[in-house]
């Protein structure tokens, strides 16, 4: 096994990666709330909040993965600076990574 210290974590890196995972967690969120949504619309729910809980649910689905997208990705660029600045003064993380001596 060898170790490796991760020093440094590309900011914008960490965000993209980060912001397409939040994204596809909104996307299942937006899902369930839109299927939520229809569920208790047909059950008679919906008589007492009104058409617009249909709409709420349907733009769930394109609403839900845009939000948390965009705030992964701002978290992912604030998560990378702080890790950032913390490796400098402690060092990195340190990982153990084993190489395959198949290929």
């Amino acid at each position: 096994m060898a170790n490796t210290i991760i020093k440094r974590i590309g900011e914008l890196s960490l965000g993209k990666i980060l912001g397409i995972i939040y994204a596809v967690i909104g996307l299942i969120i937006g899902v369930i709330v839109s299927f939520v949504t229809l569920i208790a619309g047909n059950i008679g729910m919906g008589n007492a909040i009104g058409g617009p809980a249909y709409l709420f649910g349907a733009a769930a689905i394109i609403t839900m993965p845009v939000f948390y997208g965009i705030m992964g990705f701002v978290l992912g660029l604030i998560i990378a600076v702080i890790y950032n600045l913390i490796a400098g003064f402690i060092g990195g993380l340190e990982i153990d990574l084993e190489t395959d001596s198949k290929t």
